[in-house]
């Protein structure tokens, strides 16, 4: 089965290079800038979980350059999918299905709009990792989960071959027949974690020291939960007090994607988290207080701020 990674920034360097080290037939997509830093430094992993190196990464620049595509792994930012979206039709016409490892919910109607439903399966990952100055992944701690299942009942079989394809890479793949309501539940956790991170402009440790501040987070948590609810996603406290206990559990310098985005004045994943959530919230006539104080809060982050645009004058 061939594999196309599309995007190699933390999430698909490394699911994409371990991949490569089990010997599976994959290629990454990238853009120029990308791929240069792929020629020019290749791909490392640096891991807890054992490191790899690739001294020559096999990637492409135009669909043109691939052949026949069975897995499409999409791994770019919320803000980029729009951009996917003319490569991506090209890779499904090619017979490849999508398997989106993307944060929030939103991005799956206009992906199954625009690629068609049996297209696309249901995806996600929990890991914490980043890259360093040459692109090489630096994962934080042991954690690499990538959940993955049928969004409709035809993609059984294939999503049954996707579970051996993935069996002897050394991440944690997990298929699940209830993908829905694990990429609810992520969402529930990241957009508590990513916003309470963000907003406050501290790792996990110290929020967790002052307890006014974790309180943000848990009521997040909540209002995630009942909008979940109103989507007849079966949510329920008990997931609710998992996810509360991922915060006790996190490392003391734990911290969002978003938090790292926002010191280095990156776009945000704003609209497509937080946003997203207070577009569902509308439509079902509901009130996310504490959501939309953190969406308010970051708002003028959403683009990206450089340090020195942040400072007083």
């Amino acid at each position: 089965m061939k594999i196309v990674i599309f995007g190699a920034g933390a999430l698909g360097a490394y699911y994409g290079g371990r991949l490569l080290e089990s010997g599976r037939d994959a290629v990454f997509f990238v853009r120029e800038k990308r791929a240069e830093k792929l020629k020019r430094f290749g791909l490392a992993i640096h891991s807890p979980n054992g490191d790899a190196a690739f001294t020559e990464v096999p990637f492409a620049t135009r669909t043109e350059e691939i052949g026949k595509a069975d897995l499409v792994l999409l791994a770019v930012k919320g803000y980029h999918l729009r951009d996917t979206l003319p490569a991506l039709k090209e890779l499904v016409k090619k017979d490849g299905k999508v398997l989106p490892i993307l944060n929030g919910v939103e991005h799956y109607e206009v992906l199954q709009k625009e690629l068609g439903k049996e297209n696309v399966l249901g995806g996600l990952s929990y890991i914490m990792a980043s890259l360093d100055e040459h692109g090489h992944v630096i994962h934080a701690n042991p954690q690499d989960a990538l959940l993955f299942g049928p969004l409709a009942p035809s993609q059984e079989d294939f999503c049954a071959q996707v579970e051996d394809l993935f069996r002897p890479a050394s991440f944690t793949a997990i298929k699940t027949d209830a993908i829905e309501t694990a990429i609810w539940e992520k969402y529930m956790f990241i957009t508590a974690f990513s916003g309470v991170t963000s907003a406050a402009d501290l790792p996990i440790g110290i929020i967790r020291s002052h307890p006014e501040t974790l309180e943000i987070a848990r009521q997040i948590v909540k209002e995630m939960k009942r909008l979940a609810n109103l989507y007849q996603v079966p949510l329920t406290e008990e997931q609710v007090e998992k996810t509360e206990q991922i915060f006790q559990a996190l490392p003391e310098e734990g911290t969002s994607s978003m938090h790292r985005d926002k010191k280095k004045g990156l776009p945000l994943e704003l609209d497509h988290l937080h946003g997203a959530a207070l577009r569902m919230a509308e439509r079902k006539k509901a009130k996310l207080p504490y959501i939309q104080f953190v969406y308010q809060l970051l708002k003028p982050y959403e683009k990206g701020l450089k340090p020195s645009e942040t400072a007083a004058p």
